[in-house]
């Protein structure tokens, strides 16, 4: 049997240090793949999102991307759009316009631009519905906490990759969440989305604005419950529901991710009122650039 070798890297997003942040494959030069090669690849990978490379159908693009998890393909996901971006512009690739990039996925266009620390995204517009209050007693069994601040009502926000997006009372019961998988497995279902994203607010001074944790169920991980160590559409979906709600706290932001599970994502996100846009952006860093062989 003939064997294709195929071009990837292995990048941590939303960190400058190898190994703290999360991890992501960037497949090249993917035009000649099937869907059931990269839902192989994507399986054994066993990453929460490995990217495939494509030649853009959309002029305006600078690439086109397709993004899957080890359950099926994402129209959109954030840490994947920072990874594949970083990937893209190493391998040598040149902007269309020097410091930009438009990248095509399931959602549409996709706005980078480079930041001082990597790429930030434009958020995509998102969809939202506030979590029905006679469910607020399911929320609390699910999550086996009475530390959900309802003063900011629980909403399902959908830019793509939909979350249900929780306050707490503190970082420390983020952090110290231990929730019920079958329980929030079923409420999120029936509010339709991948997981749930809590966060909760740092004291002044501290390591960040927020401390987040977004716990993922049912189709996203291939079954059960997981636990995503540093997510770009969910902080997006926090970031949009924060100016939605009144609560932005200001026109920069930052938000830690992934300390519960022995990480130390960094996001960075700013509000630029002038052009309507909300930017997520972080670190990027190649762990592994190699090729694999696929059989033929």
């Amino acid at each position: 049997m003939t064997a294709r070798l195929v071009r990837f890297r292995q990048v941590d997003v939303f960190t400058s240090t190898p190994f703290r942040g999360n991890p992501l494959a960037v497949v090249f030069d993917a035009d000649s793949l099937g869907d059931d090669d990269m839902r192989t690849i994507a399986r054994w990978t066993n990453l929460s999102e490995t990217t495939f490379l494509c030649t853009p159908t959309d002029p305006d693009a600078d690439y086109r991307v397709r993004i899957f998890t080890p359950g099926g393909e994402l129209p959109f996901a954030g840490h994947p759009t920072l990874g594949t971006a970083h990937a893209f512009i190493e391998s040598g690739a040149t902007p269309r316009t020097p410091g930009r990039l438009v990248q095509q996925c399931g959602v549409g266009r996709i706005a980078l631009r480079r930041q001082a620390d990597g790429w930030a995204f434009a958020a995509p517009p998102a969809r939202v519905a506030p979590l029905a209050e006679h469910d607020y007693p399911a929320l609390e069994a699910a999550l086996r906490t009475a530390a959900i601040d309802f003063d900011a009502p629980p909403c399902a926000v959908d830019n793509g990759a939909p979350w249900l997006v929780v306050r707490l009372k503190s970082a420390d019961a983020c952090i110290g969440l231990a929730p019920d998988p079958a329980l929030l497995e079923a409420l999120t279902r029936r509010c339709g989305t991948h997981g749930l994203a809590a966060y909760a607010p740092h004291p002044a001074g501290g390591p960040a604005t927020f401390e987040i944790r977004c716990l993922m169920t049912g189709g996203l991980t291939g079954g059960g419950l997981g636990e995503d160590p540093v997510t770009g559409s969910a902080n997006a979906a926090l970031a949009g529901l924060l100016a939605l709600q009144q609560r932005r706290p200001g026109p920069v932001y930052t938000a830690r991710q992934g300390t519960a599970i022995g990480r130390d994502g960094r996001i960075r996100v700013e509000y630029d009122d002038a052009a309507g846009a909300i930017w997520i952006g972080g670190s990027t860093v190649t762990v592994v650039d190699g090729t694999f062989r696929l059989p033929g």
